[in-house]
């Protein structure tokens, strides 16, 4: 019941920035592959709504986002850790510029026409449509770089990266910490899955020897199991208690007027904004949690961090 089980696609960024992270820990953990586009029916079984990849499971309860998931694999195995001491600060202000910034300018980059072509070149036109659609209305009201602009700003990322990978063998020093993992996933995707438009990284092979180091991580011990297990996993156990789970904090701090046990929507800012339900069980300094029930998964607790997540009370019927 107390697997880690990563919800999961193999060409998803964020997905490998997690997949090393367990590869770091050396924590064992499940493989479960979903589609990378909607219809998800058994991510949405366990997260209630939202669908953005990945999602780790452990039991019933349901830890959404790589910031967050990060600091559940620290609690669980505090070394080697993601955020040494002196670094505490700054390396989470990097890692939150790495997923955004970053990583929008990489992906731009990475899927300008020919990119695409090359991801979907053994892919029925179809597909291509389909994935082209599925982002587009994941991106509704969010500002996009166009190609040409794209480009710029990922070069101009790529040589201040460098900067930091010609003093030491990671990006602030000796060891990896999670600015590493954060900055890491977009330029995997293009060594990885565009390797058409790879040869952007050659003006900077600092980045590339650090992206090998990264690489050379791996995922440790993985074993596969199928969403319906891991759903029927959901369903037999019971969601941890607030305060009892892989969570650090648990105090309540109210910076909206609800109180626990309110019914809510808890959303992401940008990027996939499906809603997710439920009764209000924790409003940390660093997270919420839902608990909802599901006809398939069963009553299970739903978490996900505040930066980047909007709280909201659901209107009374």
């Amino acid at each position: 019941m107390n697997d880690l089980i990563l919800h999961h696609y193999a060409s998803s960024p964020f997905s490998e920035k997690i997949r090393l992270v367990l590869g770091y820990k050396k924590l064992p953990w499940k493989s479960v592959f979903i589609p990378p586009i909607l219809p998800k029916p058994d991510v949405v079984a366990l997260t209630g709504g939202y669908r953005r990849t990945p999602v780790l499971q452990v039991g019933a309860d349901i830890y959404c986002d790589t910031a967050l998931i990060c600091d559940v694999l620290e609690h669980l195995r505090p070394e080697p850790t993601l955020y040494p001491p002196h670094l505490k600060g700054v390396c989470r202000i990097f890692a939150q510029w790495a997923d955004s910034t970053l990583f929008w300018a990489a992906m731009g980059y990475n899927l300008q026409p020919r990119g695409a072509a090359h991801v979907f070149a053994k892919a029925p036109p179809e597909a291509a449509k389909a994935f082209a659609e599925d982002r587009k209305a994941m991106t509704t009201n969010m500002v996009r770089l166009r190609p040409g602009d794209a480009t710029s700003a990922y070069r101009s990322y790529l040589r201040r990266i460098a900067n930091m990978a010609d003093e030491h063998d990671y990006l602030f020093g000796i060891d990896p910490c999670v600015a590493d993992f954060a900055a890491y996933h977009g330029i995997w995707y293009t060594r990885a899955q565009v390797p058409v438009l790879a040869d952007i990284l050659n003006a900077t092979p600092s980045v590339g020897e650090w992206a090998n180091r990264m690489q050379a991580i791996g995922h440790g011990a993985m074993s596969p199991l199928s969403s319906a297990d891991a759903i029927a996993i959901a369903r037999a156990a019971e969601p941890a208690a607030p305060g009892t789970n892989l969570l650090v904090d648990s105090a309540f701090q109210d910076d909206h007027g609800i109180p626990l046990g309110s019914r809510v929507t808890v959303t992401p800012e940008s990027f996939g904004h499906e809603a997710t339900e439920g009764e209000l069980i924790a409003a940390s300094r660093t997270h919420y949690s839902l608990r909802r029930e599901d006809p398939r998964a069963g009553v299970v607790h739903v978490h996900f961090p505040r930066l980047g997540y909007v709280l909201r009370a659901v209107a009374p019927a």
